[in-house]
């Protein structure tokens, strides 16, 4: 025994449906600002927080980023300007200037050689340095040198 009124429920759905999709026209989603990217120029798309550095691949996974030593992730991937895998040993020695992307301990994941179309574009994140949060990068706050007395200490909520 079916005790659901089918067509009600249909007539509900429907109403349900035609309210929604009248006011389809009438919402807009909140505009995003304009920012210029690699695409924009007609190179390709890549991931919020990408950086820009200059990349010389030493020994796999012994990188030098910008001069400084860093290590390549276990199972990086390093893309080609044609957006296609390169294997390590192809680019050895070379320097190239790279957008690249960091995995959560820091170690460098992604690698994009740049084409000369996306090299002009300055990127938004290159000066930023990385994990801008963490006590030792950022000087903003006030420090405690372990002499503070106990009752000069910042309250909880403070």
């Amino acid at each position: 025994m079916n005790r659901c009124n089918s067509s009600l429920n249909n007539r509900l759905l429907l109403t349900l449906f035609l309210t929604l999709a009248g006011l389809g026209g009438a919402y807009a989603p909140p505009a995003r600002a304009q920012v210029e990217n690699e695409a924009t120029y007609g190179g390709r798309n890549f991931p919020i927080g990408t950086l820009r550095g200059k990349f010389l691949l030493v020994n796999s996974p012994e990188i030098l980023l910008d001069g400084e030593p860093e290590r390549l992730a276990p199972g990086a991937r390093i893309r080609s300007p044609q957006n296609m895998l390169m294997m390590p040993a192809a680019i050895t020695g070379q320097n190239l200037l790279v957008n690249y992307t960091r995995d959560a301990a820091g170690l460098v994941s992604q690698v994009w050689v740049l084409t000369p179309e996306e090299a002009v574009v300055a990127r938004e994140s290159a000066e930023k340095p990385l994990l801008n949060f963490w006590p030792f990068v950022a000087n903003s706050a006030p420090r405690d040198d372990g002499k503070t007395p106990f009752d000069q200490l910042p309250k909880y909520g403070e």
